[in-house]
């Protein structure tokens, strides 16, 4: 059975996705409807209007949902929107904003903007910013020291993959954007670059 942050995770990218991959409807069988329940014979503990589910029940629903999630993610996948690394998973609409608007884009959707923590997470967010030939933010910030950059929980820096003589802002590139080598560059977040989440 999936762990509930796996399905969170999940649930997360497909919701980040849906909009952009939609044509018609989804193939194969849907989800089984739930009953409606008298309002006046609702048990305490039970959602009114759900019927309870027995374990056989319950099992078949999570059984369709993870056939339902793989056949999703195995689209995702094909449309090259999402990758993986490091118990994470990295999805892109293609879209591309400021750095505010992607922090909240990705928050939005159950994540947060895509944080590279070592070299394969950031070969993941990388095959996007090739993929779309452009650069992506990443989830770093500068801290209240001038040219000294941390995560956005504020935890410093464990990895980093900087450019040649950068950072080089000196207090005036707060944003930390990932270049279509691979390597990192202080920059204005004003820019508007492709969003790329991590869930």
């Amino acid at each position: 059975m999936l762990s509930p942050q796996l399905v969170h995770k999940i649930l997360g990218v497909v919701f980040f996705l849906l909009p952009c991959c939609v044509q018609g409807k989804p193939a194969g069988n849907s989800l089984p409807s739930f009953s409606r329940l008298p309002e006046e014979k609702v048990e305490e503990g039970v959602v009114p209007g759900f019927k309870l589910l027995d374990d056989k029940e319950m099992e078949d629903i999570v059984r369709q949902l993870n056939r339902q999630i793989s056949r999703l993610e195995g689209v995702f996948h094909l449309q090259h929107v999402i990758t993986a690394a490091g118990g994470k998973i990295f999805a892109t609409s293609g879209k591309r904003a400021d750095f505010q608007t992607t922090r909240k884009t990705c928050k939005k959707a159950g994540g947060s903007i895509a944080t590279p923590r070592n070299a394969s997470e950031n070969d993941a967010i990388l095959h996007f910013v090739k993929r779309f030939g452009t650069y992506a933010y990443l989830g770093i910030r500068e801290s209240l020291i001038p040219t000294k950059f941390q995560f956005l929980d504020g935890t410093p820096l464990s990895y980093t993959r900087w450019h040649s003589r950068e950072p080089a802002g000196r207090g005036e590139e707060e944003c930390v954007e990932m270049y279509t080598d691979g390597t990192w560059n202080d920059r204005k977040c004003y820019k508007n670059h492709l969003i790329v989440c991590q869930f």
